[in-house]
C-alpha cells in the first residue's frame, strides 16, 4: 500500500506503507487509508515531528556512548527519521502559510 498525502500548496507526497504508518504514528493518528490534516492543526503537528525528530536522536546518541564505553559501535538507520520526515514537513509548512489542508485517500 502507498499512502498519497495531497494538499493545493504542494506536489503530491507518496510514501510507502512503513513509512506513512511510522509518519501517522508519530503524530498520533490511527494508520488508515483516508484522512485530513486540517490547515489550523499544522502548526501542532509540525511540533510533534520535531519532538520525535529530537527524540530518536536523542536515543542514537546515548546508544552511541554506551556503546563507545563498552568499546562496541552501533550502526545508525541508513535514513534518518528527520530525513524519512522532511518532506512532510515541508508540505506541512507550506499548507499553512497557504491555509490549505492535507489529505491522503482520497
Amino acid at each position: 500500500m502507498l499512502y498519497k498525502f495531497k494538499s493545493r500548496a504542494t506536489a503530491d507526497l507518496v510514501m510507502l506503507e512503513a513509512a506513512g504508518r511510522r509518519l501517522l504514528e508519530v503524530l498520533g493518528r490511527e494508520p488508515s487509508a483516508q484522512g485530513i490534516f486540517e490547515a489550523t492543526d499544522l502548526p501542532a503537528l509540525m511540533q510533534q515531528l520535531e519532538r520525535a525528530i529530537e527524540q530518536e536522536e536523542a536515543m542514537l546518541e546515548q546508544a552511541e556512548r554506551e556503546a563507545q564505553a563498552q568499546g562496541q559501535t552501533i550502526r545508525r538507520p541508513e535514513v534518518s527519521l528527520r530525513q524519512r520526515l522532511w518532506p512532510m514537513r515541508e508540505m506541512m509548512r507550506r499548507s499553512q502559510a497557504e491555509g490549505h489542508p492535507i489529505v491522503w485517500g482520497v
